[in-house]
């Protein structure tokens, strides 16, 4: 990867996050050190750190996708009304993910999965 002040903002933006922020979330951060970025220059750069693997992307259907500064395999609880993301480190089995092969045909080269719900802040506002 090729280096630019942006691309350092971008990722450092990533690592310093104790949440899974998206991207306008990126922009902001960023923007307070480059005044002058462009939200399609934090796009960029985040497709980028995501296939150089610096960070994983988290495709959420509804909302935004998230990105996340873990990179070892794991997985996630989202809200269905906020949309924030929490990593949870329940994992499936080794002869779950066997019987799954054998179940489908298919080899599985690694296991993510996403569980809804709805955080404990949206309920306590009655969302």
């Amino acid at each position: 990867m090729r280096y630019s002040k942006q691309s350092e903002e971008v990722l450092n933006a990533v690592l310093s996050s104790s949440t899974h922020p998206d991207a306008m979330t990126i922009y902001k951060m960023v923007k307070e050190k480059i005044p002058n970025i462009s939200l399609g220059t934090i796009y960029r750069n985040l497709n980028t750190l995501v296939k150089e693997g610096l960070i994983k992307k988290i495709e959420i259907n509804e909302g935004n996708d998230r990105f996340d500064k873990t990179l070892f395999d794991h997985n996630h609880i989202k809200c269905i009304k906020c949309y924030k993301v929490v990593d949870i480190n329940n994992n499936i089995s080794k002869n779950e993910i066997i019987k799954i092969e054998k179940e489908t045909g298919f080899k599985i080269t690694d296991c993510n999965f996403n569980i809804n719900g709805i955080c404990s802040d949206c309920m306590k506002k009655g969302r």
